[in-house]
């Protein structure tokens, strides 16, 4: 069926905004041809796919600064967007929106050593932080499975983990300073090279708000000194009932390892074909839990561990002998996502968190929905923090698959809210757990999380329609104010 030609205003207006935007990124600056502008159709949530208007790539914070001021001006929406590696659908562009990329700002600025901190442009790789440090024996500790590709802006949006967030904190936890544009083109340093700033704590806002908020240019980094030792352990479980056990009494003993993570039998599989790390290929669950720290302390750990892992019933356990042996056990669990892409045209990757102790009764109840849904599910995740990463495995060419990948996705995190969790633990919400917000929140609760975004982005012109089943204009919530990186209160009582 042939479409509808585009209607000449339309035509017209998108002509306007690209030779304005072009004035003000000149050269290669401004992307407008369909076929360039397809390569940012979408993110990692490939299954929903939309072109942009028009991408522009500003190399410099004015830049950015007068792009958002024009499109405040003339009412046009903006999506700020990083390496695109995002799983929520947080970088989906829309039709009649500017694709703001971020990939030029992609310098290290400061390396600080005596304030043990980095200062990183939001298009630098989280893995080039360690790199960068790492031959002075410090390391940026945030380590996502895609931290080869995904950028500190990305992650910063957010608020991404990795195998080492349980005990080293998420990404809020290890961010001190913040600049930022807002969508009037102030430029806003929130924070710096100091532990804690006073006043509110709009780093900690900023760090997981999906670009609803401002779009970040800048980002300070806390770097740690690497452990002194560092031995990793491999245990296998013939039951994920038990491996699920095993976690919460390592937790429960008051052992903080520097990374929990756990695999069942399809991604055991899947990773061992992929990278050949040694796993294990006769056991249903696969736990690996490094312990770090000074020597005599990393085999007490060791020990207290291994105990509890024959307790719970563990048909194998080994110990890393030396480095290259602990990298190898981490790098199938690095690789998972990818490995489990030889298993399957396509897979959904699911992101919830739980209570650790609801871990084993979880398993069993996603095994149920699987049946239910008559699709297989890979689990990948976070054991540790009871971050979740089902893998539901499906087949985009047959017909109803897709619907029903999304259906199993949708009960998963239904389920973990039920018993307490939250619908995300680093994805973020996006537009693929957008209308399960009121799973977890009410009205009220809605509408205050929506004047938070009205006190920056007023006319609701940043990165519309994520995260927010619907939207409301901020005259009718009541409005907060933002300025210079401090909040008021105007339409509120004062005593």
């Amino acid at each position: 069926m042939k479409m509808p030609a585009p209607d000449d205003g339309v035509v017209r207006r998108r002509a306007e905004i690209v030779g304005a935007l072009g004035q003000i990124v000149p050269g290669e600056g401004v992307i407008a041809t369909e076929a360039e502008r397809r390569a940012y159709e979408s993110d990692g949530l490939t299954a929903y796919r939309q072109l942009p208007m028009v991408v522009v790539l500003p190399s410099r914070v004015d830049q950015v600064a007068a792009v958002l001021r024009y499109c405040q001006k003339h009412g046009i929406k903006v999506v700020p967007r990083g390496a695109g590696t995002s799983l929520s659908g947080g970088a989906l562009p829309l039709a009649d929106g500017v694709l703001l990329g971020m990939a030029k700002f992609n310098r290290i600025l400061d390396i600080d050593y005596d304030n043990r901190c980095v200062i990183a442009q939001p298009g630098v790789t989280n893995l080039a932080i360690t790199q960068a440090v790492d031959a002075t024996g410090f390391y940026y500790a945030p380590d996502p499975s895609s931290q080869i590709a995904c950028t500190i802006g990305g992650n910063v949006a957010e608020n991404s983990v990795g195998v080492h967030c349980l005990k080293y904190g998420v990404t809020t936890n290890n961010i001190l300073g913040i600049e930022m544009v807002l969508m009037d083109g102030e430029v806003v340093r929130l924070g710096g090279k100091h532990l804690d700033a006073g006043g509110y704590d709009l780093v900690g806002v900023l760090t997981g708000s999906e670009g609803l908020l401002g779009v970040v240019t800048e980002v300070t980094v806390r770097i740690l000194p690497k452990p002194t030792t560092a031995r990793a352990l491999l245990i296998g479980f013939a039951t994920t009932e038990d491996a699920g056990r095993g976690v919460a009494a390592v937790i429960a003993a008051g052992i903080v390892p520097g990374g929990m993570e756990m695999m069942d039998r399809p991604a055991i599989h899947a990773a061992e074909a992929f990278v050949n790390a040694g796993y294990p290929l006769d056991v249903e669950a696969l736990l690996i839990v490094e312990l770090d720290g000074p020597p005599a302390e990393v085999e007490d750990l060791i020990d207290r561990v291994e105990a509890i892992a024959r307790d719970h019933h563990a048909t194998e356990i080994r110990l890393s002998r030396d480095e290259a042996e602990r990298l190898a056990f981490w790098s199938g669990r690095k690789a998972a996502f990818p490995a489990v892409g030889r298993i399957s045209p396509d897979y959904y990757c699911m992101d919830g968190t739980i209570p650790r102790a609801r871990l084993a009764e979880v398993l069993t109840r996603i095994r149920d929905l699987s049946d239910r849904h008559g699709l297989a599910v890979a689990n990948v995740f976070h054991a540790g923090d009871g971050n979740l990463h089902p893998l539901v495995l499906y087949d985009a060419n047959r017909p109803g698959e897709v619907e029903r990948a999304e259906a199993l996705g949708a009960d998963i995190l239904r389920l973990c809210v039920e018993v307490g969790g939250v619908l995300t633990g680093e994805h973020g919400v996006g537009v693929e757990k957008r209308d399960l917000m009121g799973t977890m929140f009410d009205e009220s609760d809605l509408a205050h999380q929506q004047r938070l975004k009205c006190a920056f982005d007023p006319d609701g012109l940043l990165n519309p329609g994520k995260v927010f089943p619907q939207l409301h204009h901020c005259a009718e919530l009541g409005r907060l104010h933002v300025h210079a990186g401090r909040l008021s209160f105007p339409d509120l009582p004062r005593f």
